[in-house]
């Protein structure tokens, strides 16, 4: 055996094997070191959405303030300003819309408003939604920006779905038959107020375009007031219009009623935010401002006018300036909103008061020359007063925009409306007999009476 020649091989193979383990030391230091850098370099993972639960408690809370504006608000506001012998019919329409709208909106509107509709998307959401199908308790509205849960989203869209058709209701107080009411509310909030819903909020057709509504003034308040002028123009008057004393019968019930709907128009204008942040606080105060300067605008023009102020005058400005700032709630700043609440008083009681006699239409509880005039000024100022200041939206905002916003849904609605109507009355005819009305719906729709 060679003993120097073993020893001289087995130097070599160690002296390389020391290069080798030298150099992969020398690599691994490198990536350690890269390896820090290259994670500082590469943009951080999206964080995974989680429930807000400051945001959720407060659309909660908006949630119910919402539901409270129709019962028992609006019920109230209503049913005191009727005749005695129809405050309970009066009363039920908004408690049996209440209903009515929760089964469909829960089976179908929900849906069809605010889920993808695919190619159509820009004039109506999608099925896939029917029966809240898909949502859980872990489904999120607005990932990564509110994080509510849809839930609560849907819940919230339901107490306004609710409250616009309730409020037609108001046009034609003491001459529809209940059954003919059922059937027109259920196709009309299906028919109108779902695809406008959708074109404003649920990324159609007019939200693209750049209308902005805050809360609802196309959504809810032009389409019901608008909704009700059809009304009240295809039943006519009713019976005594003009000769029969139609006071109201107990305006202490109307103020009760409109206490509870400025109280939850809270939930109504600063919930639209779906947070619980500086924005909705904005929309809070500015809704406290315009009412307070419309009721006051109202109550003022009246007093010149007919030398009295009266207590149906100073609620009714309060709810035009409601009414008016919904849809500027969360894009002016509190300037623009008193500005908008004395214009909505003025313009309201001179629409509610003095156009409704002129042209002679029976608008019974003025739905239209509040909510529709109301919803139209407050539509149209916002395009004027938008502060980019308290959204960064009002940048966009334009009297152009605004007015192919309401001029959509007054067409939509007001043929819409006129359809659906006749359609009813072929089916179970509209207004119960004259001497059905003249005896009062309570007795004669309901088997009742206020004793």
């Amino acid at each position: 055996m060679n003993i120097p020649s073993t020893l001289k091989t087995t130097g070599r193979a160690a002296f390389l094997g020391s290069l080798v383990l030298a150099a992969l030391g020398t690599v691994a230091a490198f990536a350690q070191e890269a390896a820090p850098a290259a994670a500082a370099a590469a943009p951080a993972a999206a964080p995974i959405p989680v429930l807000d639960t400051g945001n959720t408690a407060w659309m909660l809370t908006s949630t119910a303030l919402v539901l409270m504006m129709t019962i028992p608000g609006l019920a109230l506001f209503y049913g005191g300003m009727v005749r005695k012998k129809n405050v309970l019919a009066t009363i039920m329409q908004s408690f049996a819309i209440t209903c009515l709208v929760t089964v469909l909106w829960f089976m179908f509107g929900y849906s069809l408003a605010f889920s993808d509709g695919g190619g159509v998307n820009s004039y109506i959401g999608g099925t896939s939604k029917f029966f809240h199908h898909g949502i859980t308790t872990a489904s999120l509205w607005l990932p990564g920006v509110a994080n509510i849960p849809e839930f609560v989203f849907s819940m919230f869209q339901m107490t306004f779905a609710i409250i616009t058709p309730a409020l037609i209701a108001g046009a034609f107080a003491e001459r529809m038959k209940f059954s003919a009411l059922l059937i027109f509310m259920a196709v009309w909030l299906l028919v109108v107020y779902v695809p406008i819903a959708h074109w404003v909020w649920g990324g159609g057709f007019l939200g693209t375009a750049g209308v902005l509504d805050f809360a609802g003034g196309t959504v809810v308040h032009i389409n019901a007031g608008v909704a009700g002028l059809v009304c009240a123009l295809v039943l006519g008057k009713r019976e005594g219009y003009g000769t029969t004393n139609m006071a109201p019968h107990n305006l202490v019930y109307s103020v009760i009623g409109a206490s509870l709907l400025w109280v939850g128009w809270f939930g109504f204008n600063a919930g639209s935010e779906l947070a619980a942040d500086g924005l909705a606080g904005a929309a809070m105060l500015n809704t406290q401002v315009a009412t307070a300067a419309a009721a006051l605008a109202w109550m003022f023009a009246e007093w010149i006018v007919a030398k009295k102020p009266s207590v149906l005058g100073i609620i009714s400005g309060a709810v035009a300036g409601l009414v008016a700032v919904t849809p500027a709630s969360g894009f002016v700043n509190p300037t623009g909103a008193f500005i908008v609440g004395i214009v909505a008083g003025v313009v309201c009681y001179l629409s509610a008061v003095k156009v409704k006699h002129m042209f002679g239409y029976d608008d019974s509880l003025d739905a239209f020359g509040v909510h529709g005039v109301g919803g139209i000024i407050g539509a149209l100022l916002t395009g004027v007063l938008a502060d980019p200041a308290i959204n960064s939206l009002g940048a966009g905002a334009s009297l152009g925009k605004q007015i192919y916003g309401v001029a959509v849904t007054i067409v939509w609605t007001g043929i819409a409306t006129f359809v659906i109507l006749y359609i009813v009355k072929a089916l179970v005819g509209l207004r119960p007999t004259t001497q059905e009305e003249v005896e009062g719906l309570d007795i004669s729709q309901h088997g009742e009476v206020v004793p």
